[in-house]
């Protein structure tokens, strides 16, 4: 077992959606001893933080600088790699490739000549087309990734399997990770995030047309996980000396609207969704299916139940998108009782 009490742990990407969201499970589990590298941009992502207790804060530019130097970051025991550019539609395909690949090359030897822990984050977005048997165990080789984005993330798989990384750091396919703190994301942040938003301005929301008969509309179907599930196997594979590849997911499939429905039910508002035509630049790679086969973790010896959809949605509605809150380490533990009050 790999104890994350000893030495400092290493969060990049700390001001994002699943890496301030693992601070503040570090947190609850009394772990303060925490560098948090970003990048702070114009955004106000850096609020995420205010709440969080960690020991330093480096820019993301400092931080590589200081691995390519060697240089000592304190007794470094733990690497949490979370972050990148997540952008599915980013165009520089150059920018993606230094920030995505080399970054976590540069970052993963370095952790690796200090015998550290090396988390890292890949994607579900590696699968590329693929629709079903979303398993961490297909041939790397045979994935084809459908934008720049994805293949950033693939060519770390890749590199580190044909060098033998993958036996000593452990990669994770976060699959449609949601939940708060995600605002900063634009249009990379969750339907959850959009539709609340949506609802706030016209009371109603708007969901593609299916254009498969087998898929009427809005039961085209995605595996969607809560953050709050997505950082306790992030810390369960860490801890457990796991490596290799593995989903991230809830191993189950939902269709949008099970997604958007408790979202009026938590604003207790009446339910109002339109279908509105796809973009025809998406239709022909439009997903209709996703779903995270999950053998691998579980094999580890994870049982924690996953939050169930609904109750996920109406925690976030209730105690973060209402009152505009982030993730902070003093919130109630059993957010689970929380939900049974609120509703």
């Amino acid at each position: 077992m790999h104890d994350l009490s000893r030495g400092r742990i290493v969060v990049t990407g700390g001001a994002g959606l699943i890496g301030s969201a693992l601070i503040w499970a570090l947190n609850r589990r009394g772990l303060d001893n925490i560098l948090v590298v970003d990048r702070l941009d114009r955004s106000e992502k850096w609020k995420h933080l205010v709440p969080l207790r960690f020991a330093d804060y480096l820019d993301a530019d400092d931080f590589e600088s200081r691995c390519l130097q060697s240089a000592d970051a304190g007794d470094v025991r733990t690497v949490f790699h979370l972050g990148a550019c997540s952008s599915t539609t980013e165009c520089d395909a150059a920018y993606l490739l230094r920030n995505n690949y080399q970054y976590t090359k540069n970052l993963a030897y370095w952790a690796l000549e200090r015998h550290a822990r090396f988390v890292y984050a890949s994607s579900a977005a590696t699968y590329g087309a693929l629709e079903r048997n979303l398993s961490d165990e297909m041939e790397l080789a045979d994935l084809r990734p459908l934008n720049g984005y994805a293949y950033s993330k693939h060519l770390f798989d890749l590199y580190a399997e044909r060098n033998g990384m993958d036996r000593r750091v452990c990669g994770l396919k976060y699959f449609n990770i949601f939940g708060p703190n995600e605002e900063h994301k634009g249009e990379m942040r969750s339907l959850v995030h959009k539709a609340y938003g949506q609802i706030r301005a016209s009371g109603s929301v708007r969901l593609f047309k299916s254009y498969r008969p087998e898929y009427r509309d809005g039961e085209q179907q995605r595996d969607f996980l809560y953050v709050k599930d997505a950082v306790e196997m992030t810390l369960h594979v860490a801890q457990h000396d796991a490596t290799g590849i593995f989903n991230v997911g809830s191993g189950g499939a939902h269709t949008w609207l099970d997604l958007v429905r408790p979202i009026f039910r938590a604003l207790k508002l009446p339910e109002r969704i339109e279908f509105i035509e796809m973009p025809e630049a998406l239709r022909d790679k439009y997903q209709y299916f996703t779903c995270a086969r999950m053998e691998r973790l579980f094999a580890t010896g994870y049982d924690r139940p996953v939050t169930a959809l609904a109750d996920a949605v109406t925690d976030y509605v209730v105690n973060y998108l209402v009152p505009q809150k982030p993730l902070e380490c003093d919130d109630p533990p059993a957010f689970r009782k929380e939900l049974s009050a609120a509703t």
